[in-house]
């Protein structure tokens, strides 16, 4: 019996990812699954930090770094050209990166913050898409997983701008699966639930600084699986919707959230 997790099967070997949000969290997971699986990796962050600490400890020729700000149209040429130069195009993108923005009722958040956050969720998600859409369509083939999340689905309170963006993640791929299907170019993406990275442990410790594991069991208790998600799960199946396992599967926003949204 072929076995999908088989690196041969999922077809991954020698592709070029760009990979966004890339210094931490799901995003670094994935640098790391997908160089396993034999891809070359660019990884795309705003933390210069965090990419020299992933440099020194990946030295590798498959691995190629740009530090920018994905709501920049500026940046993503920088790093679609870094993809040209450095392994001749691009084949699949993790449009990954993304910020929560502060808490507050939507009577009063501040019209600043809103515009940030979907500068970064939304304005940089778009940009990921026409900016690699457009490598991909002169390739003939492509693959593109957007990073949505469960609030995309539902309503989340004090949350506005984020869930408004997650909403719009979701529509976007929609949009762009349709059109660039005509162009071989899939778009999906991934919907997870609260995830065991420091975005979430900044959360915990904001709203119980005395308790913050109290936060999280309250999280855990809403996923009948009653518990967080690992970044090694959502990464997991960001890589089989980009591989060949996943060639006819497009314009889908997957759940990674233990049955969740089931409820």
């Amino acid at each position: 019996m072929t076995q999908t997790n088989n690196v041969s099967t999922l077809g991954l070997e020698g592709r070029t990812v760009l990979i966004t949000g890339a210094a931490s969290g799901i995003g670094l997971a994935a640098v790391k699954l997908f160089m396993r699986h034999g891809a070359r990796v660019i990884a795309f962050d705003m933390d210069e930090q965090g990419l020299e600490a992933l440099r020194a400890a990946r030295k590798d020729e498959a691995l190629a770094t740009i530090c920018g700000d994905v709501s920049k149209t500026e940046d993503w040429s920088r790093a679609l050209a870094l993809a040209e130069r450095d392994f001749g195009g691009l084949d699949a993108l993790f449009n990954n990166a993304g910020i929560t923005g502060p808490r507050a009722s939507i009577l009063s958040y501040p019209e600043a913050e809103f515009d940030r956050v979907m500068a970064v969720n939304v304005r940089g998600v778009f940009l990921g898409i026409q900016h690699a859409g457009r490598a991909m369509k002169a390739r003939g083939k492509g693959a593109i997983v957007n990073t949505s999340s469960i609030v995309g689905f539902t309503g989340g309170r004090n949350i506005n701008a984020y869930t408004a963006s997650k909403h719009a993640v979701i529509g976007l791929t929609k949009a762009a699966a349709v059109e660039l299907a005509a162009h071989n170019i899939r778009v999906n993406a991934v919907c997870p639930s609260p995830t065991a990275t420091e975005m979430m442990f900044k959360l915990e410790r904001e709203l119980a600084p005395d308790d913050p594991s109290s936060i999280r069991a309250a999280f855990a208790a809403n996923s009948p699986m009653n518990r967080y998600g690992e970044p090694e799960e959502v990464a997991a199946a960001a890589l089989w919707l980009c591989s060949d396992a996943a060639s006819y599967i497009t314009g889908v926003s997957l759940p990674i959230d233990g049955g969740m949204v089931a409820r």
